[in-house]
């Protein structure tokens, strides 16, 4: 379309006038240009006609509005009828509202325009069917302004600080640095200047959409610019906010947003929160949009119908199933409960310590006791003897430590015999012994060893041995039959069995106790080569079975004492004997059933995130709860290595699984011995993989299996209500137990439906009972959970799909609600940060749709950023009064101290009781 304008102006009322002759070329009729959709219409009705027609037409601009104020035929167009109607006419504003509406009135006295009434009122009722829902959004708007306070489109991070002084002045900070020599920041250093860095194509989205309303294309900004920028984004207006975002995608600042520009900010979002998948589909997700808020089809969206999506975000997520009751009961269960002086605070503070802390308490405090009265025991026999007077308190001392040792070697044997600890958790002795504590426990032991082998032998090197040296003949005299009646020397000391024996534990156990402390066993110290080999769980697991050596040498040296002739009185055997015959059958017990637990491999799969999946078939006589794990060998790989896995399927399936990790050496080598088929001819088979990850079962390598042990998760069944908690790969043990629940609630479906049937066929009365009888036998065996909220945070996408068809099956079998489940991508920003705000539009649109949230292909949301376990804990708690709750936690130690500490403190401030439970990986 050609057009020019002959002259333009505008009054005092704030109204201009457009003379614009008109060119009825062959353009796009999709151009709507300033006239709306309803100019090319009627440009094209007189295209028909004669493509020379030239038509002079008159508008008024008012506001938001276009008057039509006449149309001309052109000095070589006179035998035109002439359609003019003056500009002040009260009857040409009465009949010519909008432009995009009253071309209809020239129909009167036109041949033309009775073949285009048809498109005309289809065009008409299309916008005043979009003016109408215009009107309900501002109304509704309006209405509520809780919904108006999103708190959403925050171009500043919401972990950062919130004042924006103290923010700027970082800005200034960061724009002396990064500014040139003429003092202007360059665009592509803007984002890193705003603290964007991690997301610098939005920030870049930020930078254009600002200096476009500066009428510039900038490439360098001074300071002031940049300040006059900040104030802009920090701005706290949902309103600000929001214009930035759609000035963002308006590129061509027409006041629309067409498909093309919704994909370009869907492109820009994804980048920014590293969602690949979800980049290459952006031309889908922008065709959602468009379809959801553009239904007249005029193929853009205005401000107004983005801002109806944001403040509706709400509407669109009503498919997520709700947590918690009203608020109010929130709060009655806090307040009733909280107490009010600070006296009945701190007895409800020790009495819940007291009884979350009373089997550790008890345990520890009879061990320690036990302990000192071996001490004082041991003490005061030699301070009692003739020996006493020529060494001292140095031998006291190094023999009441000595006491202690013989214990503590005793039982540090007990917290690792995996088996044993299995077997008790299932009996009533789980209700006095914390079996979650076994490590730990074991680590008290091994630090109370350490000092009990400080005392002894530095007291006996130190303090004894030279004072027996250099004691006087008459003093020696008293224990010379000891000695053979022969004073030894120092060198006599140390190099006779006694000195030999416990010199040589003592480098042992030092070296063991080195490699199993947490910066060479987790590898965060990093020494040069060789000795790298010394980090690492490799050297730790090594290391510790050097104590077989150990426990040989101390029965040695228990058996050559210097003071002490009657066997009787050589009790180190008595201490440590029973121990050392448990820990050698257990792991006599692991290796025969090792050998006979030999599963075949089903199936492989490699998932996303450095993960693969093992389906084998379970070995005859194999039973396990939901919550334990196994431990895999390789041979082909090590014939010593046993690594621990979570077992992901439930007891009720026919196979047994395990999700892996690669993220040690070992786990890698099996993942290549697995996936990897070079054509190698060695006899070590290879997987021959298929689609979808299948493998062929056919020269797998084999597997060796050693379990099942007994986990924290294993006690779910205590509780009515559970909250699982794992972190990426932690989710492993919760996934059996939600397979368990879903075959739980499957099987008293088809038990409830056979029940029914056979009561209806009207068979004999024997089969009634006896089924009621099996059906009370089972709920007897298996408590009933009421409720099971599930929590998995993540950082990839892709994690997702390890556990898809899990989660499928539970949204879809789980009619009655008892289990929820929400993931968290951490790698996403936080639900309100404008990097992320159209992707949950786009979440909640195509869940709506199609029932898939596009971030796990579950049917299960993902929400963003981390949880805010506070408000889950009070929410839990809000929908569960005067309940006790189970709180399983698998992941990092950095969160669990954050879920005890909630734990404790929702239990001591509502009605509703938190049993924490953790199991690190």
């Amino acid at each position: 379309m050609r057009s020019e304008s002959p002259g333009s102006s505008r009054g005092s009322d704030g109204i201009s006038n457009f003379s614009r002759i008109l060119d009825l070329d062959h353009s796009n009729s999709n151009d709507y240009g300033i006239g709306g959709a309803m100019l090319p219409i009627f440009l094209n009705d007189l295209r028909r006609n004669n493509d020379q027609d030239l038509v002079e037409v008159t508008l008024e601009l008012e506001d938001d509005s276009i008057i039509l104020c006449s149309v001309t035929p052109t000095a070589n167009n006179n035998n035109s009828s002439n359609l003019h109607l003056p500009s002040q006419s009260p009857l040409a504003r009465a009949a010519s509202s909008r432009l995009r509406r009253k071309f209809s009135w020239l129909t009167s006295s036109s041949s033309r325009a009775s073949s285009s009434d048809a498109s005309v009122d289809r065009v008409e009722r299309v916008l005043a069917s979009r003016d109408a829902r215009k009107k309900k959004a501002q109304l509704i708007r309006t209405k509520s302004s809780a919904q108006r306070a999103l708190g959403g489109l925050r171009f500043i991070s919401k972990t950062t600080c919130t004042d924006v002084n103290e923010l700027w002045k970082n800005v200034e900070a960061r724009f002396a640095c990064l500014a040139k020599e003429d003092g202007l920041l360059a665009r592509e250093d803007f984002a890193e200047c705003i603290g964007m860095a991690d997301s610098k194509e939005f920030a870049l989205g930020v930078f254009d959409a600002l200096a476009r309303r500066r009428q510039q294309k900038l490439g360098k900004i001074t300071k002031a610019e940049l300040h006059e920028f900040w104030l802009q984004i920090s701005d706290q207006s949902f309103d600000a906010r929001l214009q930035i975002f759609f000035d963002m995608a308006d590129s061509n600042e027409d006041g629309r947003i067409t498909r093309d520009e919704i994909q370009e900010l869907l492109v820009l979002s994804a980048a920014a929160n590293r969602l690949s998948k979800l980049k290459e589909q952006a031309d889908e997700y922008a065709s959602l949009i468009m379809e959801e808020l553009d239904p007249e089809n005029l193929g853009y969206i205005e401000l107004w119908q983005l801002e109806t999506l944001l403040l509706q975000r709400e509407a669109y997520m009503n498919y997520s199933r709700p947590l918690s009751i009203a608020s109010g009961g929130w709060s009655q269960n806090l307040n009733s409960l909280k107490p009010k002086s600070i006296v009945h605070r701190l007895t409800h503070c020790v009495k819940w310590i007291l009884l979350e802390n009373w089997q550790r308490t008890w345990i520890l405090l009879l061990w320690f006791l036990t302990m000192a009265c071996l001490f004082t025991w041991k003490f005061m026999q030699y301070k009692n003897q003739a020996a006493f007077h020529v060494m001292g308190y140095c031998l006291t001392t190094a023999k009441g430590a000595a006491e202690t040792l013989k214990l503590n070697m005793a039982l540090i044997l007990l917290p690792v015999c995996r088996n044993m600890l299995t077997f008790l958790r299932s009996t009533r002795a789980r209700f006095f012994i914390p079996f979650d504590d076994n490590i730990n426990f074991h680590k008290i032991i091994a630090f109370a060893i350490a000092v009990g082998i400080g005392l002894h032998a530095g007291n006996h090197m130190i303090c004894d041995f030279p004072r027996l040296v250099n004691s006087s003949p008459e003093k020696f005299a008293l224990i010379a039959s000891d000695f053979h009646y022969k004073k030894p020397t120092y060198k006599e000391l140390i190099v006779g069995v006694e000195g030999v024996t416990g010199i040589t534990m003592l480098i042992l156990m030092s070296f063991a106790f080195t490699l199993a402390s947490r910066y060479f066993r987790r590898n965060v110290l990093k020494l040069p080569s060789p000795f790298n080999r010394l980090t690492g769980f490799n050297a730790f697991w090594f290391s510790h079975h050097l104590f077989g050596l150990v426990y040989i040498l101390l029965l040695v040296h228990g058996s050559f004492l210097f003071l002490v002739h009657n066997w009787t009185q050589k009790t180190t055997w008595m201490y440590i004997s029973v121990p050392i015959l448990i820990y050698a059958a257990e792991r006599s017990l692991r290796t025969g059933r090792s050998e006979h637990f030999s599963p075949k491999i089903i199936k492989v799969s490699i998932l996303p995130g450095d993960v693969f999946s093992i389906i084998m078939s379970k070995p005859n006589c194999f039973k396990y709860r939901s919550g334990q794990y196994i431990f895999l060998q390789c041979p082909s790989i090590s014939s010593f290595e046993w690594h621990p896995f979570s077992i992901t399927s439930s007891p009720g399936d026919d196979y047994l699984s395990v999700h892996i990790r690669t993220v040690g050496d070992w786990t890698q080598e099996l993942k290549q011995v697995l996936t990897n088929d070079h054509g190698s001819s060695c006899t070590i088979g290879r997987a021959k993989f298929k689609k979808l990850g299948e493998v062929d079962s056919k020269a797998l390598p084999k597997l060796l299996l050693d379990g099942p042990y007994g986990a924290p998760a294993q006690d779910y069944r205590n509780y009515d209500v559970l909250l699982l908690v794992g972190l990426g790969i932690g989710a492993t043990p919760f996934i059996s137990i939600l397979r368990d629940l879903l075959n739980n609630n499957r099987a008293v479906e088809d038990q409830t439906d056979s029940n029914t049937e056979t009561s209806m066929s009207g068979d004999s009365l024997t089969s009634v009972a006896s089924s009621s009888m099996a059906s009370s036998n089972e709920k007897k065996k298996s408590r009933k959970i009421k409720s099971a909220n599930f929590y998995w945070v993540t950082r990839e996408p892709g994690s997702f799909e390890w556990f898809k068809g899990v989660m499928n099956e539970v949204a879809e079998m789980d009619h009655k609600g008892q289990i929820e489940m929400h993931n968290y991508l951490t790698s996403v920003y936080e639900e309100g940060d404008a990097r992320s705000t159209l992707i949950t539009m786009v979440q909640a649109l195509t869940h709506a749709k199609h029932g898939v949230d596009i971030l796990s292909g579950t049917r299960v949301r993902t929400h963003f950023a981390r949880p805010n376990w506070r408000e889950v804990f009070s929410k839990v708690a809000s929908k569960h009064p005067n309940t006790t709750i189970g709180v399983f936690y698998c992941g990092m130690p950095v969160l669990a101290k954050e879920l005890k500490k909630l734990s404790y403190e929702m239990s001591h401030k509502t009605s509703t009781r938190f049993e924490f439970h953790k199991e690190y990986f």
